[in-house]
């Protein structure tokens, strides 16, 4: 286990290196972009780390529950929810903050949810809080379906698609590249507008 703990974080701290040396040459890209882009995989390969070395878990009910994975999701899912939604209003001369706010209390009331949950020694409590973290993800798929193709259009197909297939890896490296490399290829283009 602890092999596949090192991999992640060697391939996130790989994505920070790109991220830190794309943001010397922004291209027109706001700095804001990579600072979402560092801090996600800066705090996830943080806590891989933490349970690399033997910590962030805790037995709950004969099961080990590792905590330090919700320490790491109950910020980097909301970052990437921030980052997508700049990505899909990049061109909106009004951005809809209200929307990504609700986006993201979702997003944590589902990972809070989860943490607690599995902490819970009865069944009931299990369930109960399971089901509070299944209507909040249904409230951020729901939010999401709203930005996409079938919603308000924000973004096409493909990245709708990515959104629900995506792991970690994936999500908090090549997700953020793959947007800041066309934003910056876009710039390259003289296609880019800082809104």
């Amino acid at each position: 286990m602890e092999f596949w703990l090192w991999f992640y974080v060697v391939v996130i701290a790989a994505g920070v290196a790109l991220f830190r040396y794309w943001r010397a040459n922004p291209k027109g890209i706001p700095p804001v972009e990579y600072s979402i882009a560092t801090a996600i995989p800066l705090w996830s390969g943080f806590w891989y780390v933490v349970m690399a070395v033997g910590g962030g878990r805790i037995d709950v009910a004969d099961q080990t529950t590792f905590w330090a994975r919700y320490a790491d999701w109950v910020v980097t899912t909301p970052l990437l929810l921030v980052a997508l939604s700049l990505t899909a209003m990049h061109a909106l001369p009004r951005k809809r903050w209200g929307l990504v706010r609700a986006l993201v209390a979702a997003d944590i009331i589902m990972i809070t949810s989860g943490f607690l949950a599995d902490l819970m020694e009865s069944r009931a409590g299990r369930y109960g809080l399971y089901a509070v973290g299944v209507v909040a993800l249904l409230v951020v798929f729901g939010l999401i379906w709203i930005l996409g193709p079938s919603g308000f259009g924000l973004f096409g197909d493909t990245t709708d698609t990515a959104l629900f297939v995506i792991l970690p890896i994936l999500s908090k490296v090549v997700w953020s590249a793959v947007d800041l490399a066309l934003l910056r290829r876009l710039s390259d283009r003289g296609l880019l507008t800082v809104a």
